[in-house]
């Protein structure tokens, strides 16, 4: 690469590793009671003994870093569903994961209205939101992953995902229909979005699912420079593209989905963070755009937290509306660009 764009590429990363310090302390400090600096330190170091190191212990330093995780986790999926589909508007909600994991806490939460017991059994009941959010969207992650490997083209797998996604929206509203107001109410909290109610165990599953799906991203790296440039370029030097696009269609679903079962879906930070990625570095070799969109993502998602956690305010505002808010600028930038429309 250019030395130029080098120094670029290492402009950008130095700046986005120092704003991710800057806002993962800023999400901690501030809220409904600000905490100064010195007393979280004390309380990260475990010699602050007050009701402030439990409001940062128990929930704002997980919050944060339960943001930072989920940032890189659907910033990186969105990446990767963007270069193999080759669009600038697909992410992995395209192929029906999101819809999948809200089926399952659907029948979870709604079952009881329609046939008077929980949906997905007693045995079940205890466990909760996650628990079913991830065999809803393990059950439509088996199905696209068996698709894509009898289907070819792979466009017409981005179609059969949407139209997997509308039909479990169908299903949800359905339920949604005939159920109760409190179950309705509680389904509805859920899809807002949520970082503060994961658990230490879920924490930890988070940072095992992130960590390892970051990895396999970073080894794909060099397949999804091929599968930018076509699948028969990517056929022509000797990939097997098959096989690749199921191992990347693999990793993308399993940060999906355990970044929705875990908080809720989130939505265009998928979509609109690579967008950025690209224009800030100005580069599309993945060897710099996907450490650089990793960096990116823990940024927005943060920079939403600390937005929606904002001191004001006695509760969080939902964080759906916050990266909505943020990413549909940028998504209908896109889409004027690509149109050539200015």
């Amino acid at each position: 690469m250019h030395p130029r764009r080098n120094k670029r590429v290492a402009a950008a990363g130095v700046t986005l590793a120092t704003l991710t310090l800057i806002l993962l302390v800023a999400d901690v400090l501030l809220g409904s009671e600000p905490v100064p600096l010195a007393t979280a330190w004390r309380a990260l170091l475990g010699t602050e003994q007050s009701h402030l190191s439990q409001i940062i212990l128990g929930y704002r330093f997980p919050k944060a870093m339960v943001a930072l995780l989920v940032g890189v986790s659907l910033s990186v999926s969105g990446l990767q569903m963007q270069t193999v589909f080759r669009n600038p508007l697909a992410d992995p909600y395209i192929l029906g994961v999101s819809s999948g994991a809200g089926l399952g806490v659907a029948l979870f939460v709604m079952g009881y209205s329609v046939w008077g017991t929980t949906a997905v059994g007693a045995l079940l009941a205890s466990m909760g939101y996650a628990v079913s959010a991830c065999v809803g969207a393990a059950f439509i992650m088996s199905i696209m992953l068996t698709i894509s490997m009898r289907v070819r083209d792979i466009m017409a797998v981005l179609i059969l995902g949407v139209m997997i996604g509308s039909a479990t929206s169908a299903i949800i509203s359905a339920l949604q229909f005939f159920s109760r107001e409190t179950a309705l109410k509680s389904y509805v909290l859920w899809t807002m979005g949520g970082l503060g109610n994961v658990t230490s165990a879920q924490l930890y599953v988070l940072i095992a699912v992130t960590l390892a799906g970051s990895v396999l991203a970073l080894l794909s790296i060099k397949t999804l420079n091929a599968l930018m440039q076509g699948e028969s370029y990517a056929r022509s030097i000797g990939y097997n593209v098959g096989k690749n696009r199921l191992a990347i269609m693999l990793t993308a679903t399993l940060l999906t989905g355990t970044a929705t079962a875990f908080c809720g879906p989130i939505g265009f930070i998928g979509v609109a963070v690579p967008h950025v990625a690209r224009m800030l570095i100005r580069e599309a070799d993945h060897r710099y755009l996907l450490p650089i969109t990793m960096l990116l993502g823990a940024v927005a998602m943060l920079l939403c937290d600390v937005i929606s956690s904002l001191p004001g305010y006695e509760t969080s505002l939902p964080i759906n509306t916050v990266t909505s808010l943020l990413g549909i600028p940028i998504v209908i930038l896109v889409i004027v660009r690509n149109q050539k429309i200015v």
